[in-house]
């Protein structure tokens, strides 16, 4: 039996990745300076991997930005608009396309499958793609030339890479997945000439339904590379889910596939049990948790690979993580001040990878080399389930008597909608911010000081009011129609919530990687979750004495802080999400009672946390949405009910939308490039629509002209009267003045379309 992983996290473990990166961005980094630290820390995380004993190191899954970006550039899809004119492609140009330029937006950026990870989507198309560079071989010469380990490259597959590719139309994916398989070939090819034993191949879209034409697609492609690569060994990996057609995939001439035994695994254990595996394959048995941060029952495991090996024999079995470790922090070590019971029970990426090791020791030599480190674990895991924490009845009745509750408003939308225009008396298409403004130096300075106990409450609230105060006068100035006050008391838009809600525990530096150098420090849920007191009134009631103008309340919806949550895995998340629900209801009444008559319930990652199989999205939708409504469902109809979503592919999704009954939802249409706008052209949304119309993940300022094309195409589809504008997301991460000069053109379009239509009218 032997151990292997299939990504380690890129960040480090004091996020230097992250702070090289943003120095390079700002100018502070030449450019060798960069790509030295960046190769310090890369080589740091193998021999890393490599002292934990892991035997099947992983190289090429380090990036600069993303995987699927540095797929797209290895194979030449740079679009035209970056000017780029072949070759290995320069780094500005690599960055330009994942974060824009002053010539060109950025590529567009969705999620990974089910994850909160964004990857920068590839663009066919407009240019034929080529071999530019073969990134694999450079990341598996540096291992074994510099450090003495024969690393196990890694790319994305070609069924997932082009199926999370844009810039075909549907019925020209198997032409564009045969275009491309030549140049796999190639890099392929070449790994195998320079001696590489293993390779593994992401295919994590094989989890998804897989039509029957594809599959016949996916049959020919990895014939193709057994046929062109007779010496070298393919591990094809997939995870997230159970892959539905099993006997097929097992037959496929690979040799090795890597299956997900926590995420799908009772139906791959079934399918495994049922159909047996091939003699002459390797097996890759996911068994540690590559998403969550709870220590592995280690008996259960143990019984688990137990139940496999019946089947396939150890020495051809691969212990390892579900997924890449891309999804956790990197270690326990700086976690010392949480409470016991939770201390005890965390793995991170490096104890995860102790796990696999462990299991792989003892399958190795005897269950009796590890029969201490299993006796504790099981001591630890009861501690946690026995805390009181988890143990609160009044919040688990509350919870379970929404199961007779509808959640509805008591008032429909279209009459909704004539009470809110006779008690806001907006203009046609309102302006508006999605919450957040930046988070300046200063500001995370004072937040640092008050943290440290440097600040008092009072110098806190303070120097908060007074960011409230200026940028109440800013929003004034630029002209937008409904303010917000800024969100600046708030390190994250879920911390900010878990850290005043009962049932939440939060680590000193458990950041993981969201997208680029954006990285997030997910709070854990390990208990019921329970309201304590009102999180949100006093900063709204202040901003809303500012101003005449509307003003926003903002909060997270539960299914966002469930899923941009680590969240506690001996209830179902279903549970969890209601109690949540239940706790935001009590702020949204507390809102409303002081006044704040437009309250924003931003549900980004409702769509992220779908079920990868379609028979399975139905049950999952039908929880996240009543979830939705039970916390925003008892406020009178006068009140108007905002949400927000990132990048959540409306055309799919628009059913599900109106569902949560949200009087208005605001979507992007900047990185797609008002692509999204279209679906309004077949599909009927009667509820308003806050039109993202441009890019906050840019430094880029869009131009007025730019913004007015896209509310223009808007308003041609839909009546006018249904659409607000505002950015794509928050502007929290954006400087000051580029975040103003922004705003300013936003306004301006705004008013251009406006007072054309005005005069049409």
């Amino acid at each position: 039996m032997k151990s292997s992983n299939l990504g380690y996290p890129r960040i480090g473990k004091d996020r230097e990745w992250k702070k090289a990166l943003e120095s390079f961005w700002a100018g502070k980094l030449e450019e060798s300076a960069f790509l030295a630290q960046m190769e310090q820390i890369r080589q740091q995380h193998l021999i890393k991997q490599k002292d934990k004993g892991i035997e099947w190191i992983p190289v090429n899954d380090f990036t600069y930005y993303d995987h699927m970006l540095d797929m797209a550039v290895m194979f030449g899809l740079v679009p035209k608009r970056f000017a780029y004119d072949g070759g290995p492609v320069p780094l500005d140009t690599y960055f330009a396309m994942a974060r824009g330029n002053k010539e060109a937006v950025a590529s567009e950026m969705t999620k990974w499958f089910n994850t909160n990870y964004h990857y920068i989507v590839p663009e066919f198309g407009e240019r034929p793609p080529v071999l530019a560079e073969n990134r694999p071989l450079k990341a598996y010469l540096e291992a074994r030339d510099q450090l003495g380990i024969v690393g196990k490259p890694v790319i994305v597959g070609p069924y997932t890479f082009v199926k999370l590719a844009k810039g075909y139309a549907k019925d020209e994916f198997e032409r564009v997945v045969d275009q491309i398989v030549p140049l796999y070939v190639d890099v392929l090819r070449e790994l195998e000439l320079h001696g590489v034993e293993w390779v593994q191949i992401d295919e994590p879209a094989f989890v998804q339904d897989i039509s029957e034409q594809d599959r016949a697609l996916i049959r020919r492609v990895y014939e193709q590379f057994s046929q062109a690569l007779p010496h070298l060994k393919l591990m094809v990996q997939t995870y997230f889910e159970a892959v539905d057609w099993y006997e097929e995939l097992i037959a496929l001439p690979v040799e090795g596939l890597g299956l997900d035994f926590v995420h799908g695994g009772k139906a791959n254990l079934a399918n495994l049990t049922a159909h047996g595996f091939p003699q002459e394959k390797v097996l890759g048995a996911g068994i540690v948790d590559g998403r969550n941060i709870w220590r592995s029952a280690l008996e259960e495991k143990w019984e688990l690979v137990k139940t496999i090996s019946n089947v396939v024999d150890p020495d051809r079995i691969w212990l390892q993580p579900s997924s890449s470790l891309l999804h956790v922090p990197v270690t326990v070590e700086a976690e010392t001040d949480l409470p016991g019971e939770v201390q005890v029970a965390l793995a991170f990426a490096d104890e995860k990878l102790g796990e696999v090791q462990l299991l792989v020791q003892g399958f190795r030599f005897g269950k009796y080399v590890i029969s201490k480190e299993v006796a504790q674990n099981e001591k630890d895991l009861l501690r946690l389930a026995e805390s009181p924490a988890r143990n609160r009845e009044k919040v688990q009745q509350a919870r379970k008597a929404l199961e007779t509750t509808e959640a509805k408003r008591d008032v429909p939308f279209h009459e909704r909608r004539d009470i809110q225009q006779a008690a806001w008396k907006l203009p046609l298409l309102p302006t508006t911010t999605i919450g957040s403004f930046p988070q300046t130096t200063e500001v995370r300075q004072a937040r640092q000081q008050y943290k440290k106990g440097n600040w008092t409450v009072e110098q806190y609230d303070a120097f908060i009011a007074e960011q409230i105060k200026q940028w109440i006068a800013i929003q004034e100035e630029i002209g937008l129609d409904v303010l917000v006050h800024g969100e600046f008391e708030r390190t994250d838009m879920v911390e900010y919530f878990g850290e005043k809600l009962d049932g939440f525990v939060f680590t000193k530096n458990g950041w993981v990687q969201s997208y680029g150098s954006r990285c997030v420090k997910p709070p854990v849920i390990y208990g019921d979750v329970q309201f304590v007191a009102p999180m949100t009134v006093k900063e709204s009631v202040y901003a809303k004495s500012l101003t005449e103008k509307p003003v926003k309340g903002m909060l997270t919806g539960p299914a966002t802080i469930l899923n941009w949550s680590f969240v506690r895995d001996d209830v179902s998340r279903q549970e969890v999400c209601e109690q949540i629900a239940l706790a935001l209801q009590a702020e949204v009444e507390a809102l409303e009672a002081a006044g704040i008559r437009m309250i924003q319930v931003d549900e980004p990652a409702l769509r992220e946390g779908l079920p990868l199989k379609q028979a399975d999205r139905a049950a999952y939708l039908d929880w996240a949405v009543k979830s939705f409504r039970v916390a925003t469902s008892t406020v009178a109809a006068s009140t108007q009910i905002h949400t927000h979503m990132c990048y959540c592919e409306f055309h799919d999704f628009i059913d599900v939308i109106s569902e949560l009954d949200a009087d208005v939802i605001s979507i992007e249409t900047s990185r797609s490039h008002g692509e999204l706008v279209s679906v309004f052209e077949t599909c009927t949304y009667d509820k308003g629509i806050g039109l993202g119309v441009y890019d906050i993940h840019s430094p880029r300022v869009p131009a007025v002209a730019e913004i007015e094309e896209m509310v223009s195409r808007g308003v041609q589809v839909l009546p006018p009267a249904q659409f607000w504008i505002n950015p794509d997301c928050g502007l929290k991460t954006r400087g000051r003045a580029e975040t103003v000069e922004a705003l300013k053109n936003m306004v301006a379009a705004t008013h251009a379309v406006r007072d054309r239509l005005t005069q049409k009218a």
